[in-house]
């Protein structure tokens, strides 16, 4: 949509609302001044003011709080954004594209979600339809990511196993083509042969429950993506980064990329998530 606009020559910012807490969120969005709060040494432009003249992608706009959301639809009426901290109007003229997994309509009658802020951004509604509708793109989508993901994991893995790709395609997606990819980037990282095998969330769940079956325990805790045969000449530091790595991009699958909800997910705190996060790149 903006590289077919006027506006393809100006800025395309893209910002998860649900990476961020509140008050992250809106400097995030609408900049600050220097001294506005502690560690503000300078002052910065927010991703408004960045897309000037561009466009703006809120991804995961359900997951935005209510004050944010009286703070966004100002923004939004008047075309003026007022960096944390600061005092003056700064004029922006930005096309915004808004995307959720929720349903806003549903949220609007609960009263989680503001009715003029809906309003104001459903001007023309897209929907993508969920990947489980679409199945025939599961074994695109799923090569695209092997090629995506295989490179910078220095692993030589030639295609999709054929069984695998068939249960790809036979599994209902909840999490869509971000669960997708975080399974596919999950399995490049733990594959050693020439050949992505995949182990899906269902079958995992399975083998969590047929384990504690076997053993007459009524709970149990299993490594996600952990193999039952270690490979020969392990390294234990690497292949412990490795689960941590599948951890997160598990728990970012489970929570739609919601950072917040996958720190709680974790047993952690959002610092730590984060901290791990940029550790491990994603």
């Amino acid at each position: 949509m903006h590289t077919c606009s006027p506006r393809a020559a100006e800025a395309f910012v893209s910002v998860n609302c649900g990476a961020f807490p509140e008050t992250l969120l809106e400097s995030e969005l609408f900049g600050y001044v220097k001294g506005a709060f502690t560690g503000a040494n300078q002052n910065r432009r927010g991703l408004f003011e960045v897309a000037d003249q561009g466009t703006i992608f809120l991804d995961e706009i359900g997951e935005m709080t209510m004050p944010m959301q009286v703070k966004l639809l100002r923004v939004l009426q008047e075309r003026t954004v007022r960096p944390v901290g600061g005092t003056s109007e700064i004029p922006v003229d930005v096309r915004v594209i808004a995307a959720t997994n929720r349903d806003l309509d549903r949220q609007v009658t609960e009263g989680t979600f503001r009715e003029d802020l809906y309003y104001r951004l459903n001007v023309i509604p897209i929907r993508v339809p969920d990947l489980r509708e679409r199945r025939e793109d599961v074994p695109l989508l799923a090569n695209h990511f092997l090629k995506k993901y295989a490179p910078g994991a220095g692993k030589s893995i030639h295609g999709v196993a054929a069984a695998a790709l068939e249960a790809l395609t036979g599994y209902d997606w909840p999490g869509n083509v971000r669960q997708l990819e975080n399974t596919i980037e999950r399995a490049v990282a733990l594959e050693t042969s020439s050949e992505l095998r995949v182990e899906l969330p269902v079958e995992r769940a399975k083998a969590r429950a047929a384990a504690a079956g076997a053993d007459g325990a009524t709970s149990t805790t299993t490594v996600v993506g952990a193999s039952p045969v270690l490979p020969e000449g392990v390294n234990m530091e690497d292949y412990v980064a490795q689960i941590e790595r599948s951890l997160l991009q598990s728990a970012l699958g489970q929570t739609n990329g919601v950072q917040v909800r996958a720190a709680d997910v974790l047993g952690i705190s959002y610092r730590s998530f984060r901290h791990l996060m940029k550790k491990y790149e994603l």
